[in-house]
């Protein structure tokens, strides 16, 4: 029997296999793709300090971590099935069958794509897709792009794909469909665009952002935004303009947009083409907990941290004995955040095989420290009401422990 599996290869399974391997566990990660690393291994930006992140880089020290304490990590494997046995959970795999005492459920986030006519030609691709091509494999996706959906991953990958030397023609917003009524919000994105105004390139972008936390002066922005967008790294963002449809014969030649009014309604007679080689739609993240409801585990709906989540605790357990999450299966965040909650979740297991380990219990609540210090500093979150999220899973958590009685 193995004593801990972790599905998922990224920051936060890496991170949480390093603790367990460190404690002398038998360890095995599984992951679908290729190489580990998870999300990592397509970003790379600038920090507030100057300084670059580098996500194959990160992603390369944490594997060569895990490898050194003798975490297996298999790659190329899905997982399909877990049930709960005694003493633990057996985990069903495309590759075997294997019984573990312990899971980590560290799947990551998957993106919300945005359908509209012609979101199946060739040359259309979300743009974690499109990070991926460039950073990962080096290969451009095109020449000449326009991303459909203004958010802080699609201005995140934005930057990545211009210095990969791509040319980003526009930024419009995403159609105005149910699925997605929020990115066809002209209010909506300028909530989402204000919160991260301190990381805009230019101090009046910067100074403006910090104006526009004022409700009055948001609505005011929006109503009188310019028509042909404000350009941000030379890229003119189209706060009122949305995509109707993209268009090519057999694959994409441009994309056929239109003004948009404050509400985000298309105002008639206002549709004109830009062109394209390439398009990068963009809807968000949302969190990839099918496992956990494969398992039975508890949901619970919190939008601030991305839609439905796992019921877990702030030591990463959830209700199910020996099942914990880490990562951006519990709600959208930074890879740093993500990171830090695996390493919460290696020591959660190991403190509830050894409580009486005080080490380890300090080294816990070391780590619960950190990952709120470090998401208090994060430059910049997905989802601009974050603390709130995290404070509602706290009482969801609580609630639940007070009615069936503490794990």
């Amino acid at each position: 029997m193995t004593d801990v599996v972790i599905i998922g290869a990224g920051p936060a399974g890496l991170a949480a296999a390093i603790v367990c391997a460190d404690h002398g566990c038998k360890v095995k990660v599984i992951d679908e793709f290729m190489k580990p690393g998870g999300r990592l291994l397509g970003q790379l930006h600038q920090e507030k300090d100057g300084k670059w992140w580098n996500g194959m880089a990160e992603g390369d020290e944490l594997t060569g971590r895990a490898v050194r304490a003798g975490v297996q990590i298999e790659l190329g494997v899905s997982v399909y099935d877990l049930q709960r046995s005694e003493p633990g959970w057996i985990v069903h795999t495309s590759k075997e069958v294997i019984a573990a005492r312990s899971v980590v459920l560290a799947t990551g986030a998957s993106e919300l794509p945005v359908s509209l006519p012609g979101w199946t030609l060739p040359g259309v691709m979300t743009v974690g897709a499109a990070q991926v091509m460039a950073n990962v494999h080096r290969v451009k996706p095109g020449s000449k792009g326009i991303i459909i959906g203004i958010n802080i991953l699609s201005f995140a990958i934005a930057r990545e794909l211009q210095l990969c030397g791509i040319e980003l023609s526009a930024m419009v917003l995403a159609p105005n469909r149910i699925l997605h009524p929020e990115s066809a919000s002209p209010h909506r994105v300028m909530d989402t665009l204000a919160g991260a105004a301190h990381m805009a390139p230019s101090s009046w972008m910067r100074i403006g952002g910090n104006l526009l936390k004022s409700s009055f002066l948001k609505k005011t922005a929006v109503r009188f935004y310019p028509k042909r967008g404000v350009t941000v790294w030379g890229i003119p963002v189209q706060l009122r303009k949305a995509a109707v449809e993209i268009v090519g014969d057999r694959q994409v030649s441009g994309v056929r947009v239109a003004d948009v009014n404050p509400e985000g309604e298309v105002l008639p007679g206002s549709v004109r083409e830009l062109a394209a080689d390439f398009v990068c739609v963009s809807g968000g993240l949302y969190p990839l907990a099918e496992l956990a409801s494969v398992a039975g585990c508890p949901f619970r709906h919190v939008p601030e941290l991305g839609g439905r989540v796992p019921l877990h605790s702030e030591r990463m357990q959830t209700p199910l004995q020996g099942l914990y999450v880490a990562g951006n299966i519990t709600g959208i965040e930074s890879a740093k955040v993500a990171m830090a909650q695996g390493y919460v979740a290696g020591y959660s297991i190991m403190f509830d095989r050894t409580p009486e380990d005080l080490s380890v219990r300090d080294r816990l609540a070391d780590a619960v420290a950190s990952v709120r210090r470090i998401r208090e500093e994060a430059p910049i979150q997905f989802h601009d009401r974050i603390s709130e999220g995290r404070a509602a899973m706290e009482r969801l958590w609580a609630e639940f422990q007070a009615e069936n009685g503490a794990q």
